[in-house]
């Protein structure tokens, strides 16, 4: 079953001091990903699972490293910093999906090391969300 997705969700942020304040951010970020960013942006730009990706993407008050409008689907790369932000992560992850979205973590090492087999699981939740 196709998820409905928040009307917050489909643009950026509605809230224009949080967009002026995360957008230079978020663009930086883009400017300078991490090694496992640009791995897996590379096999998810230019639609090469079927949907459109962005990165580094505005949603309410958090930057999502990779969001798929059409599916309302984030995928996040986890690097050191989040073993200790378990708790902030939790609570990010719960105000991302109160707005209809769904989310997939992957740690840095993992989309590094194994990168086909994270494609694998990508395109199982594209196809799940597709439905």
């Amino acid at each position: 079953m196709k998820r409905a997705i928040h009307p917050k969700v489909i643009g950026s942020t509605r809230n224009r001091f949080v967009y002026t304040a995360l957008s230079p951010v978020a663009a930086a970020m883009r400017k300078e990903p991490t090694l496992a960013e640009r791995k897996l942006w590379n096999e998810l730009r230019n639609k090469k699972l079927g949907v459109k990706f962005r990165r580094q993407h505005l949603i309410d008050q958090f930057i999502v490293d990779f969001y798929c409008i059409e599916l309302g689907l984030i995928i996040e790369v986890d690097g050191g910093i989040h073993k200790k932000q378990q708790r902030a992560d939790l609570e990010r992850e719960q105000a991302l999906e109160a707005l209809g979205c769904s989310i997939i973590r992957f740690d840095n090492q993992t989309v590094e090391k194994e990168l086909p087999e994270i494609i694998i699981q990508i395109k199982e939740v594209i196809r799940d969300l597709s439905k």
